[in-house]
């Protein structure tokens, strides 16, 4: 990264750090929790809770759409990953409570999502971050991402379950085209040279794979197919499927999980709040698809983490990444 790019990320992000402020850390740094209510051959619960984010106390916009604060120069801003984990959030809570307020809050996500899916430069309909973002090298306003695409479909296939109302599933069938089409043809998936396809939550080139974006990427797939029955969703996620079996070994450093594959020659580290996601969501993956691997690398994960020296290593090396490189 330039000293101009880490000059403007140490701007975007000291704010949220340093003041008492309601930050978009607020949102995404819940606790990662498995919804043990999920898991059926029908569309039902999503996979993760999100309890605190269904209960997200940020600003809201005057139609009850949460807005998250990034301050410094970005302020507040409609994030369309933050609007759909509202949304299943509020979906997971209405349907075990009947609360129709909690219904009411998942379809306020699922309209925004619906009203605000427009197509790229490509002519692929996206759900685009209108701000600027520093990332690898800097995202700018318009950017878009597999992780975005895969929870408003998760959404969408929801709110045509439960009202039947036929905009939630063409917006849903819409959204679906950009995890169809590579990144260069305006999509979100990539193909590596090993002929393995990757959903890729940032598009930037070369591909740095991030694995918690693939994995919700990929559960977007499943829930379009659980819905849809439509065998080229199916068989997309059982592409994605394929890569992670073969491709999460290059995640595991032997003391600590990789937030991605970052192409440098240290390697990223998760943080310790991705480290714990990325266990739940092998967890999740292996309930989905049986594969043994994913729950065998769960465990092993989790015992990184209850290690008190490779914690303490991890932290130290992900320092020195942050130093380097951010």
């Amino acid at each position: 990264m330039s000293i101009a790019s880490r000059t403007r990320y140490l701007a975007r992000v000291l704010p949220a750090y340093l003041t008492s402020r309601t930050s978009h850390l607020t949102f995404w740094h819940e606790v990662p929790e498995l919804n043990e209510r999920a898991f059926s051959d029908s569309l039902g619960e999503y996979y993760m809770t999100f309890w605190a984010k269904a209960d997200f106390q940020g600003h809201y916009d005057d139609q009850g759409v949460p807005m998250l604060d990034y301050q410094g120069s970005v302020g507040l801003q409609y994030n369309p990953i933050a609007i759909a984990q509202y949304g299943l959030g509020n979906y997971n809570l209405y349907s075990r409570t009947g609360d129709h307020g909690r219904k009411s809050r998942f379809l306020i996500a699922a309209d925004w999502l619906v009203d605000n899916l427009i197509k790229n430069s490509e002519g692929v309909p996206v759900w685009k971050h209108e701000f600027d973002w520093e990332y690898r090298t800097p995202l700018k306003a318009g950017w878009y991402s597999a992780l975005a695409q895969g929870q408003g479909i998760s959404v969408l296939v929801r709110a045509h379950q439960e009202t039947g109302e036929a905009r939630y599933r063409a917006s849903a069938e819409h959204a679906l085209e950009s995890i169809q089409r590579s990144v260069t043809e305006g999509g979100v998936s990539y193909r590596d040279e090993d002929g393995f396809l990757w959903f890729e939550e940032t598009i930037v080139d070369p591909p740095t794979h991030i694995l918690n974006g693939f994995i919700w990427a990929a559960w977007g797939l499943h829930d379009y197919f659980l819905h849809t029955k439509d065998s080229a969703a199916r068989a997309r996620f059982e592409e994605g499927v394929k890569t992670m079996v073969a491709k999460l070994h290059t995640f595991d450093t032997g003391f600590w999980s990789l937030y991605e594959q970052s192409g440098t020659r240290l390697k990223m580290l998760a943080s310790p709040f991705y480290h714990r996601l990325h266990i739940v969501q092998l967890l999740v993956m292996h309930r989905l698809t049986g594969e043994q691997v994913f729950l065998d690398y769960a465990t092993r994960w989790r015992a990184y983490s209850d290690s008190k020296l490779g914690s303490r290593y991890a932290l130290c090396y992900k320092a020195a990444f942050k130093l380097l490189y951010y």
